[in-house]
């Protein structure tokens, strides 16, 4: 059975016993949450949130630059009014360079690659960027909060940067 398949027998049992089919388009915290998409990183869990409460944007390293578009679309036709940044520790983001991946993409694939990739070397300066990219991007609000945060792999607890 493929993990799909397995997907599609668990989400049978999930949808029988669901429940808030009436939620509202807007999330009810008016909150937008940019995090890595790594899986060992359940922002809804880590962050005591439940369906409806927030806008969960999920990318490689949990970069603004990746996520400007959909925090557009959250601020703008959706009302959220602050913005929480949660990058964690051991993340795959600081083991390499922008520049070895487009190696790798084009050894293995062929292919020229420009994608900037976001890769970073300091994890507390990346969620510092990623804070200020949003403060300062022309195509989002000004006067909304925007916070970033570490959640520690090893310990489930979240520190705040500054």
């Amino acid at each position: 059975m493929s993990i799909a398949d397995e997907f599609v027998q668990a989400n049978a049992a999930y949808a029988a016993a669901f429940a808030k089919g009436d939620l509202p388009m807007p999330p009810g915290r008016h909150v937008a949450v940019v995090a890595c998409m790594d899986a060992r990183l359940d922002p809804a869990k880590a962050l005591g949130l439940e369906e409806g409460d927030a806008h969960v944007i999920r990318n490689a390293g949990g970069r603004a630059a990746d996520a400007i578009r959909s925090l557009v679309i959250s601020q703008q036709l959706l009302g959220t009014r602050e913005v929480v940044v949660v990058h964690h520790t051991d993340c795959g983001m600081l083991t390499f360079t922008d520049e070895q991946l487009r190696q790798k993409v084009k050894d293995e694939l062929g292919v020229d690659s420009d994608t900037p990739y976001l890769a970073f070397s300091n994890l507390e300066q990346s969620v510092r960027d990623d804070v200020q990219a949003i403060r300062t991007s022309p195509q989002l609000l000004k006067d909304v909060p925007v916070r970033g945060f570490i959640y520690d792999v090893k310990t489930g607890r979240i520190s705040e940067v500054k």
